[in-house]
């Protein structure tokens, strides 16, 4: 399991880890869409920080490639 019991039953997570910090990604490319799709909703929505586990830095520029990506109809703005 992800997650660890502690004397009074409550659980206790474990730390995200950045996902493009541990692969030592650069830059993120706003037309590598498999990547930016695993940080978006199933309402096509951008998930957050605490959900995804990416870094303060990584998280600015995910978001600008989504929007990036959205503007030049590679992503959709919202779900059908």
């Amino acid at each position: 399991m992800s997650y660890d019991k502690n004397a009074r039953g409550a659980r206790r997570s474990r730390k995200k880890v950045c996902a493009f910090c541990v692969d030592k990604v650069d830059n993120i490319d706003y037309k590598d869409i498999a990547r930016l799709r695993k940080f978006t909703s199933d309402r096509a929505k951008i998930l957050p920080r605490r959900v995804t586990g990416t870094c303060a830095y990584h998280q600015r520029e995910l978001t600008t490639a989504i929007k990036r990506a959205r503007h030049v109809a590679l992503l959709p703005y919202s779900s059908d």
